[in-house]
């Protein structure tokens, strides 16, 4: 049953990897001035375990397992995915620029499945972006951040000051819209990461809480 969970799951990727997404845009804003040079996504800067509930929608698969997240350096994060049963699934180490693969289950031990992870937690775990230009609209302020041919718009909650949405574009195409509940800076409550480009959903909802 596993084995064929698996099999569809690398079935829907190669799929869903030739389906088109739409030019993004921010639309209902006014441009400010900058008042910053660069922002920060903190929720993951803690040196304790960031352990969550993760749930993966992937087309029609449905897949659950418990998700650590652990910051080993100043630039690079330890990634671990067990299953439910807690079967180690996957174990890697990545930064903006290094990928280091420590296990991963034979059965997805594919170059898709890898590349996809991979590049969802380089986007993730990025903590610093330089700005380039400065919005806002009722409820949050919108740093743009252009990095190459990749563009982050960072949506920042005036009340309390947290981030609550990161869009990751390249070439103009939306990707990723990334989404958080948080209390602090530090640590989101839960994440929601939807593809614009896969029909990929993943949801994390937090098991431990840092200090």
């Amino acid at each position: 049953m596993r084995r064929f969970l698996l099999q569809s799951f690398l079935y829907s990727l190669f799929f869903l990897s030739f389906v088109s997404c739409k030019t993004y845009k921010l639309t209902d804003v006014k441009s400010i001035p900058n008042s910053e040079k660069t922002v920060e996504n903190l929720y993951f800067s803690s040196n304790e375990d960031y352990v969550y509930k993760c749930q993966m929608d992937i087309y029609k698969n449905h897949v659950s397992g418990i998700l650590i997240i652990k910051k080993i350096s100043e630039t690079t994060h330890r990634v671990a995915m067990t299953s439910d049963f807690g079967n180690k699934l996957i174990d890697f180490e990545i930064s903006d620029n290094n990928f280091k693969l420590n296990y991963v289950l034979p059965d997805l031990d594919k170059k898709i499945v890898v590349n996809f992870l991979k590049n969802d937690f380089q986007q993730l775990l990025k903590q610093k972006y330089p700005v380039n230009e400065s919005f806002e609209n009722e409820n949050s302020k919108i740093y743009v951040s252009k990095i190459d041919k990749k563009t982050y718009y960072l949506f920042f909650n005036k009340e309390k000051g947290l981030l609550n949405q990161i869009i990751y574009t390249k070439n103009k195409q939306e990707k990723i819209d990334f989404t958080f509940d948080a209390k602090k800076h530090i640590f989101a409550d839960s994440l929601n990461l939807q593809h614009k480009d896969f029909k990929i959903n993943i949801k994390l909802f937090q098991i431990t809480e840092t200090n």
